[in-house]
């Protein structure tokens, strides 16, 4: 049996997709996910997608786990990646796919290039929620929240965009020590499935520039839930316009705040790989 992988990313924000749609395609552990995606003894990647099969008007569904093996419930960049392969794939419509997520279900516009390759996607990401119970936190209120690390206060806003965030406002993203404090504040107390953490500053009535740690797989190029919530935040304390781009450490994401929130950018297929069972299975032995 081979396992078939292909390697995507979105603004630097890298998965491995795995395409399940059909019986008797290899099931994917979460110990032989990590391995898969560990940047020095595997592939590499953020996290690992299962596209499995769909129903009831979805085209297919999406699985996430991040790099640790740990399962998440949503990544914008992550189902955007998923939908150039379930394009490939003959899923869906040419203009796009339907996607059943742990966060509910999703609707991923495709844009294509003159030659029909899919190069960037939208999609409708929900409603960003406030309310503690549902992110969730641990506390009376989301807003106005403390995390103080190493001396250093940090404050901001807790949101969930069916993934619990804690988006702080700092001076300057680059200078900020994100990888020692990002961990630290990923697994505060009061929030019971850990955080992703985002440090942003406002760089314009439109523009927001962002670094984010990302629970089960460390700093990462690139976040679009994290932009999504960011974007809310900061637009809900009137620093930014209803339309925001967040300029992440692997380019650029749009950001469209409503009802809803419409998240665009860039997608970009790496490769494919493919990796014989057994030999997978051998690789395992020798890193664990």
């Amino acid at each position: 049996m081979t396992l078939h992988l292909s390697k995507l990313h979105a603004t630097g924000n890298d998965f491995l997709v795995h395409l399940a749609v059909d019986a008797g395609a290899p099931q994917l552990d979460a110990v032989t996910i990590a391995a898969l995606c560990d940047r020095n003894r595997g592939i590499g990647a953020d996290g690992l997608i299962t596209i499995g099969p769909g129903g009831d008007g979805a085209d297919c569904t999406m699985t996430l786990r991040n790099a640790d093996g740990g399962l998440a419930e949503m990544s914008g960049n992550g189902i955007r990646c998923l939908a150039w392969v379930a394009a490939r794939a003959g899923l869906g419509t040419p203009d796009e796919i339907v996607v059943d997520t742990a966060a509910g279900r999703r609707v991923v516009v495709l844009e294509r290039d003159s030659d029909g390759e899919v190069v960037a996607a939208d999609v409708d990401m929900g409603p960003v929620t406030f309310e503690p119970g549902r992110i969730p936190i641990d506390a009376p209120s989301a807003l106005h929240l403390e995390a103080t690390v190493d001396d250093v206060v940090y404050a901001g806003d807790a949101a969930g965009m069916g993934n619990p965030h804690f988006v702080v406002f700092v001076a300057d993203p680059a200078v900020t020590p994100v990888t020692r404090h990002g961990p630290v504040i990923e697994r505060d107390a009061r929030f019971p499935r850990r955080v992703n953490v985002e440090f942003v500053a406002v760089a314009g009535p439109d523009r927001l520039t962002m670094r984010v740690w990302e629970r089960g797989a460390g700093e990462t190029q690139s976040c679009g839930t994290g932009a999504c919530a960011a974007a809310a935040v900061a637009h809900r304390r009137a620093l930014v316009g209803e339309r925001v781009h967040v300029d992440v450490r692997g380019g650029s994401l749009t950001v469209a705040l409503g009802e809803t929130i419409r998240l665009g950018g860039p997608v970009v297929h790496v490769f494919d790989v493919d990796i014989p069972h057994e030999r997978l299975l051998r690789a395992l032995a020798r890193t664990t």
